[in-house]
């Protein structure tokens, strides 16, 4: 059975309708049950932010991305750009200063060893329209566990500061000291993307899933790729937050001087 594009989700009015409500009810929803860390934060605000953004570069992707899937330089500069917004967000996201660049480090350490395993087996061939959703989703996986695991080692460590002190008292090593506190936490990054695998085809149908079916693959090869999908994911997303956990407990990616 194979399904259109078309049938899954017709453009039109009705769906820009429908989304504009659902990012207001949500946006409201934000606002007035006060789902924000402080006061200084309008988690509504930003959703609406999000979701117009979101449409914005979605418009803007439609426009350029048959020349970057067509140019090498075209999908060298996507890829690029890709990388480059995830390290800005995830540091943003975890420290508001400097020291948020080094979330360079996570994000590649996992995700430049995948994709090179895959384009040296010939699983991936060296082109954009194939290249450029893998390498996104897994950037995708790999900034998220980045933020959310950088951000729970640091709160945790602000939280616990007595233990790590009284651990230095005792003679540990500053590293280790504050490695103890802060992997068990960071840790916890891993948890949706494991749930997601878990649940995968019992609880949702994942795009990548979809995306073979719509494009007219039979069901065992659109759930071979999507289990491929997910286990890569795994895999670049352990590296990531074992490389940000070590940067958080060396000190290297820190909220002191936050800018901002």
């Amino acid at each position: 059975m194979t399904l259109s594009a078309a049938s899954l989700v017709p453009v039109d009015l009705t769906l820009g309708v429908l989304l504009a409500v659902l990012l207001l009810a949500a946006a409201a929803i934000a606002h007035w049950y006060g789902l924000s860390p402080d006061s200084r934060t309008r988690r509504g605000r930003e959703m609406l932010f999000a979701g117009v953004r979101a449409a914005i570069q979605l418009a803007a992707v439609s426009l350029v991305i048959e020349w970057a899937v067509r140019s090498p330089w075209g999908l060298a500069a996507f890829l690029l750009v890709m990388l480059t917004v995830a390290v800005r967000t995830a540091g943003h996201r975890i420290t508001g200063n400097t020291t948020g660049r080094l979330t360079l480090a996570p994000i590649t350490a996992g995700v430049v060893p995948v994709v090179a395993a895959l384009l040296l087996c010939g699983l991936v061939p060296l082109k954009g329209l194939a290249l450029i959703p893998v390498t996104g989703i897994l950037i995708g996986g790999a900034m998220t566990v980045t933020v959310l695991a950088g951000r729970r080692a640091l709160d945790e460590l602000t939280a616990r500061h007595g233990e790590v002190e009284a651990a230095l008292a005792l003679g540990l090593p500053d590293r280790e000291a504050r490695m103890e506190i802060a992997r068990p936490a960071a840790s916890d990054a891993l948890l949706p993307g494991l749930d997601q695998t878990r649940t995968v085809g019992l609880v949702t149908l994942p795009g990548a899933f979809v995306g073979m079916l719509l494009a007219g693959a039979s069901p065992l090869r659109a759930g071979a790729v999507q289990l491929f999908v997910l286990i890569a994911l795994m895999a670049v997303q352990s590296v990531a937050v074992a490389v940000t956990v070590e940067l958080v407990a060396r000190g290297r990616v820190h909220r002191a001087g936050k800018e901002g």
